[in-house]
């Protein structure tokens, strides 16, 4: 019996996606099936989510109805053609990884099948995530809404051009570790300030979703809000000066421009 969804891969982004969906009563356990090289993963994935594993990548293309390569981009190459003749033409094949092109992934499975290039982020994990998706011409409307809507069970969505697919994987896919970062920072300096570590990681990272959830709600320009906060000699638009100073905005824009062309040569 064809289970509902398919995973190539047993990594991070594969576990948030599962977890997500699960989460969100989107699929049954039953309906997933997961494969991996090694059987630690597997182990742990079939523990924590209860869904049905295999070290078979064969075995979960054959099964799939929708089936997502969750595997690093160096390895598609072996692994498509490995599963290729156990793909379905009626199957949908949803690739996650950054710079495989759907030209590329059409040439490596030798034909044509039902493609969709995503790019989702690990806030999967906690039904938060943002994810990008690009089909292809023989993907059916009715298809692509099916796909949009398991990962709209974690997150939002967007339907975008290929050709922006590498911006997004710098604003969206890997921009979660800028964030980290960032949070990080904050807390590291609050410390020095004196507030204890894990109440300095609250304040950060709720402040930091806060934030976010504002300009999503408002609508407001993020210039027009940071503008809200910066009282006439405040504490607020000596720490903007501070930033300005090290160059923070230009910093931001030169590792998401660094992101896009290192996904553009994947």
């Amino acid at each position: 019996m064809k289970k509902k969804i398919g995973f190539i891969g047993c990594g991070n982004m594969a576990g948030a996606m599962i977890g997500g969906i699960l989460s969100a009563g989107a699929l049954k356990p039953e309906d997933i099936i997961v494969s991996n090289h090694t059987s630690l993963k597997l182990e742990k994935a079939k523990a924590q989510y209860g869904v049905t594993t295999t070290l078979s990548n064969r075995v979960a293309a054959a099964q799939s109805e929708i089936l997502v390569l969750a595997v690093k981009p160096q390895y598609f190459s072996e692994v498509i053609e490995e599963i290729s003749d156990d793909v379905a033409d009626s199957a949908v094949v949803v690739s996650l990884a950054p710079g495989k092109t759907l030209e590329k992934l059409r040439d490596m499975f030798g034909r044509d099948l039902k493609l969709i290039r995503t790019m989702p982020n690990t806030p999967a994990l906690v039904r938060e995530g943002m994810t990008a998706l690009c089909p292809d011409s023989l993907v059916s409307q009715e298809e692509l809404a099916e796909v949009r809507r398991l990962f709209d069970s974690f997150g939002k969505t967007e339907v975008i051009a290929e050709g922006m697919m590498n911006a997004v994987v710098a604003v969206s896919g890997s921009s979660p570790a800028y964030v980290f970062m960032f949070l990080e920072a904050m807390a590291d300096a609050a410390v020095m300030g004196g507030l204890p570590r894990a109440q300095a990681y609250t304040f950060a990272a709720q402040s930091v979703l806060g934030s976010a959830k504002m300009m999503l709600e408002t609508g407001k320009h993020p210039g027009e809000l940071k503008d809200m906060v910066c009282s006439p000699a405040g504490t607020t638009i000596e720490a903007v000066a501070a930033l300005e100073r090290a160059g923070f905005r230009g910093a931001v824009m030169d590792a998401m421009i660094a992101c896009m062309k290192k996904s553009a040569s994947m």
